[in-house]
């Protein structure tokens, strides 16, 4: 897999017409770390990291990707969303096949497949339909899918949040060993601050609309030596949930109204 690359944003604003989302932005996503973006609903996450991954033009403010992407690498900024979005009609190498088919030819295309089963530990399932697997199977196949491209940026948007509590824990878990040999840049969006502590080596607090950034929080630590039961990593989890707090109880109140 790649190294990775590193983004650099400096002053990103974003307004959709009147509504101003994101304002000035200023961050810096490292080379090989996983940099988790959290905060309270609406305040921007999925709209920084469209805007990261080029998706999306920011109002105003710069995006700058550096570094060397490998020779290998078939798409450099590479998005896992929380949907699925697997073709029913082919198998799970048929649908990770899909994203190489008119890139490589069959015997580089076949052994790259067989790389990413293997490493997203669904060899085994290598011939299984979607309707056979569970959803937290079906999101690895969605993972296994995104790596096939060897990806130098991965952008995960909330990829376990559809999936019950005991299989996000699972996948998890495995997440983290993925991550560790990929060595690939990864930027994460979560709701889930056991989720963010669990994965980020650069953890960044957003506001409420408008993002802003509040706090950005280094975990210097192996991902491998991290677990759920971690008093240090508890801890850090607490003192997220109080910077978010209070502006997510107002987002959600602003939610509540405009509903209404």
């Amino acid at each position: 897999m790649s190294d990775g690359l590193r983004l650099v944003l400096r002053g990103i604003c974003h307004a959709y017409r009147d509504l101003s989302v994101l304002q000035d932005i200023e961050l810096v996503a490292e080379p090989g770390e996983v940099l988790v973006l959290v905060g309270p609903s609406g305040c921007g996450k999925s709209t920084l990291l469209g805007i990261m991954g080029g998706m999306l033009a920011p109002t105003a403010g710069t995006v700058q990707v550096e570094g060397v992407v490998a020779d290998d690498c078939l798409n450099p900024l590479t998005y896992v969303f929380q949907d699925f979005s697997l073709l029913p009609w082919r198998s799970v190498a048929g649908n990770v096949s899909l994203v190489l088919e008119q890139r490589l030819g069959r015997v580089q295309r076949d052994a790259r497949v067989a790389e990413v089963l293997s490493l997203t530990g669904l060899t085994e399932f290598a011939n299984a339909w979607p309707r056979q697997l569970s959803g937290g199977m079906r999101q690895r196949v969605g993972i296994a899918r995104a790596l096939a491209v060897r990806p130098a940026c991965l952008l995960m948007d909330e990829p376990l949040s559809a999936l019950d509590a005991q299989t996000r824990d699972l996948l998890l878990e495995e997440f983290v060993a993925m991550i560790e040999r990929a060595r690939t840049t990864t930027v994460y969006v979560t709701h889930n601050l056991a989720e963010a502590v669990r994965l980020g080596q650069q953890i960044v607090v957003l506001s409420r609309r408008p993002g802003r950034v509040r706090k950005v929080v280094r975990i210097d630590r192996p991902l491998a030596g991290r677990s759920a039961t971690d008093g240090d990593l508890l801890q850090v989890e607490t003192d997220l949930w109080r910077l978010i707090r209070d502006d997510a109880a107002a987002a959600e109140r602003e939610i509540e109204h405009a509903s209404r």
